[in-house]
């Protein structure tokens, strides 16, 4: 099997980050070779980020890693085998501080400039609104200054560069993130080894998501804490050595973790361990 990866851009290292936290074992050497796994049945291939949809339309790779932006602007209908949540970002649209319009619908009879032109046309073209849009390759948030248009289309992450170049956003189009999306017919035909791969980055993504607390408490205060710690199936409870002391084993989500160790050690928990989970197949 093959799995086409960027060789270049904001995808890459969360990218490989993913695929070797996930045991693949492999050498990057030159990013725009191929590489062999040496622990799985399985070849990656270091390509422009924009050739991977490509690559995986035309049966090149069987799989591939890109953005949900990049896929859209293609307009190639490839399946989404897993949503993978990190370089997450929006296609935003833009007008200068002092411009008119306050939503995207007052754009409607103007020039905009964008890297998306294909996305861009296609969205305002199913809601009606007439615009004509500008495609340029790069330094999109610059066009209203020189002229090019009156209106920007561009990915934004914190909206930092945006507002650094005198502009605003008023309103998003499609939200992005990386995908592994695959060609159907190896879907069909090599359903076990996609579905292998899948869980395999499915349960690194799952354990960053997550984290295990183990906790001592008195047993009479089992009720209270059971009720903070609704984990994947509920807590393990342990009895301890000591009459009267269980251990409670529970794994929550990782953004709930510092608002929830204060409630539990107000309802008696003590020698609470906050620990990373290296993967979790819920």
């Amino acid at each position: 099997m093959t799995l086409a990866v960027p060789n270049k851009g904001r995808l890459v290292d969360p990218t490989l980050r993913l695929l070797h936290d996930a045991g693949l074992q492999f050498e990057e050497r030159d990013r725009s070779l191929v590489s062999r796994v040496e622990n799985v049945d399985l070849d990656i291939l270091f390509v422009r980020t924009n050739d991977v949809v490509e690559f995986v339309r035309d049966a090149v790779a069987d799989l591939g890693i890109t953005g949900a932006d990049l896929l859209a602007e293609s307009e190639e209908d490839l399946p989404v085998v897993r949503r993978l949540g990190y370089g997450r970002c929006r296609l935003t649209a833009a007008v200068p501080r002092d411009a008119l319009a306050q939503r995207v619908e007052d754009l409607a009879g103007l020039r905009i400039a964008t890297s998306h032109p294909r996305a861009t046309r296609r969205w305002f073209a199913d809601r009606a609104i007439p615009v004509q849009v500008i495609p340029l390759s790069g330094a999109v948030e610059v066009a209203p200054r020189l002229g090019l248009a009156e209106a920007v289309v561009d990915l934004v992450s914190t909206g930092t560069t945006m507002a650094t170049n005198g502009l605003r956003s008023v309103g998003d189009l499609l939200s992005s993130e990386a995908v592994l999306v695959g060609n159907a017919v190896a879907l069909e035909e090599r359903v076990d080894d996609v579905d292998r791969l899948s869980t395999m980055l499915g349960a690194v993504l799952e354990g960053r998501r997550r984290k295990y607390l183990m906790m001592n408490a008195p047993a009479e205060r089992l009720g209270d804490l059971e009720a903070l710690l609704p984990g994947l199936a509920g807590p393990s409870v342990i009895p301890l050595a000591h009459a009267g002391m269980i251990a409670i084993h529970a794994v929550v989500d990782a953004d709930d973790v510092w608002t929830l160790l204060p409630r539990l050690k107000g309802a008696g928990a003590t020698g609470i361990l906050v620990l990373p989970i290296e993967k979790l197949i819920p």
